[in-house]
């Protein structure tokens, strides 16, 4: 439990244990500046799960597949992800987020370079895919652990509603872009502008991202104040009086016996590694996490976070099959500019839950006789409930009859179902870090994992999902529209049982240049 004090203000403020002496003496802009970088590389990183949904018939027809193998371009990526989350976060427990961060950058600037000069090589464009799904490890796992290891309580709130717009909001920005990209100078530079960008952002994370971790077997905290007046026990660093018992200055703490931490050298800083944060036994790390499916605090977050976040990509997956029949008959351009409604939604996610995370909270604790509960965290999963529900029926009605709804309403939903992801991930993320923080790490990778794991089973259905809907009748629809579209019908593809609908049957051949003359 946290005690709270008042402000002059009478404005509740929350006060924990400083998460390490270090990270105190820091003033709020460096350690803000830290977070706006990793908020940056999280925007390119979350860009590669969702980097081909607008480019799933380009890419069918381009590779000789059907739907579901496109889908599963995306569906092994999120496997990578969730996989890698298991080794990197016991890594990170021992050794530190630091070089985690670092190599998930070179991982990212390497595969997307891959991704880029395949070729026609379809196995080898998914090799790359799960690459970069390692590569997005680091940042979807411990950008959140690294806000809790930042920022205090009464602090997290907003730059929480921050790290995860940047993790979810680059991902439905993404579509909008890459189908411009691709009709203009092909899909294959959608993944090299990923790796240039990327590129640019690996010199600010290597010299201004040091390590945010510490030992917390070895740091002695200060547990409580109460009206400016600190108590302390033998093993707790001392907060002397102050009129402003909100204020953490550098000055304001002495470690117990004298005995004050070494300072870490720039030099120092710029190393991936600095020494171990724990003794614990690294196979016992990667295996941690599995019985905390069992926890209710974990099982609940996996619940309200990772099944929103799975119908979302099975959303994206399917979108292109949707609205590429009639009576719409969209390209790879207009299906990304669909995605501007998620985007949209996820901003005002962001928004709301800024506005809510911190204030629910104030005026929980007001009520709760001045004393804070990290349950008071999960008042913003009912703001979630309405976006949610909302979102997914709306979309699930319009959706079936295009022709009648058209295009607004469907994207519209999608923005609602969007934002309510993004409520349910802050409200997780923030109950997680603060009544679990000492498994806060394992529980990020238990999100990580279900969430990637659930999307990874649903791009294997998605497409059979929208057959057995019953639009079987857009597969004539389809070919008889080709020749309206301008589309010259060359090589047919290869139909099986798990074609979708939707899927064009035949390969588009590149668009004729001008012809020369004579």
């Amino acid at each position: 439990m946290d005690v709270i004090v008042e402000d002059p203000e009478d404005v509740p403020v929350l006060l924990e244990d400083p998460p390490a002496l270090a990270l105190v003496n820091w003033p709020l802009w460096k350690r803000d500046v830290i977070l706006v970088i990793l908020s940056a590389i999280s925007v390119i990183a979350s860009t590669l799960s969702s980097l081909l949904a607008a480019n799933t018939v380009t890419l069918s027809l381009y590779f000789g597949r059907d739907f579901t193998q496109m889908a599963l371009l995306t569906g092994y990526h999120l496997c990578g992800v969730g996989v890698a989350g298991f080794i990197f976060v016991a890594s990170a427990r021992i050794w530190g987020k630091r070089h985690l961060y670092l190599l998930g950058t070179v991982l990212i600037i390497i595969s997307s370079a891959w991704g880029g000069a395949v070729g026609t090589n379809y196995a080898s464009l998914l090799w790359a895919r799960v690459i970069q799904g390692v590569g997005l490890a680091p940042f979807e796992a411990l950008v959140n652990a690294s806000v809790g290891d930042l920022y205090y309580v009464h602090e997290r709130g907003t730059r929480m509603a921050l790290s995860n717009l940047a993790l979810f909001g680059g991902a439905f920005f993404a579509p909008v872009l890459v189908g411009k990209i691709t009709q203009t100078i092909g899909w294959q530079w959608s993944f090299n502008l990923i790796a240039i960008f990327t590129g640019a952002l690996l010199p600010l994370i290597f010299f201004f991202v040091p390590e945010t971790g510490y030992n917390r077997q070895s740091s002695g905290c200060a547990k409580a104040m109460n009206n400016g007046n600190p108590r302390h026990t033998n093993e707790e660093y001392e907060l002397p009086e102050t009129s402003n018992p909100t204020s953490f200055d550098k000055h304001d703490y002495k470690p117990p016996n004298g005995n004050t931490p070494p300072k870490t050298t720039f030099a120092q800083s710029l190393l991936p590694f600095n020494g171990r944060k724990s003794n614990a036994n690294f196979i016992k790390l990667v295996l941690r996490p599995f019985p905390l499916f069992l926890h209710p605090a974990v099982l609940w977050a996996c619940l309200i976070q990772g099944t929103l976040i799975g119908w979302t990509v099975m959303i994206g997956v399917v979108l292109a099959a949707i609205f590429l029949g009639p009576p719409l008959w969209f390209n790879e351009v207009e299906t990304g500019y669909m995605y501007t409604g998620p985007f949209v939604g996820a901003i005002i996610g962001f928004l709301v839950s800024g506005l809510l995370a911190d204030w629910s909270t104030r005026f929980m604790i007001k009520r709760n006789k001045g004393v804070y509960e990290p349950e008071f965290r999960i008042v913003l999963v009912v703001v979630q409930l309405v976006f949610g529900c909302v979102g997914l029926y709306g979309f699930g009605i319009t959706a079936e009859d295009v022709e009648r709804y058209g295009w607004f309403l469907p994207d519209m939903f999608f923005a609602f179902e969007v934002a309510g992801m993004v409520l349910g991930a802050v409200a997780s993320a923030l109950y997680i870090v603060d009544a679990h923080r000492e498994i806060a790490v394992e529980a990020f990778t238990c999100l990580l994992v279900f969430k990637n794991m659930f999307s990874f089973g649903l791009t294997w259905g998605a497409y059979n999902w929208v057959v057995e809907a019953g639009k079987t009748s857009l597969m004539d629809d389809i070919g008889e529209n080709m020749e309206k579209r301008n589309l010259q019908i060359s090589q047919p593809i290869k139909l099986t049982n798990h074609t979708p609908t939707s899927c064009l049957f035949y390969r588009r051949a590149q668009k004729q240049g001008p012809k020369s003359g004579g």
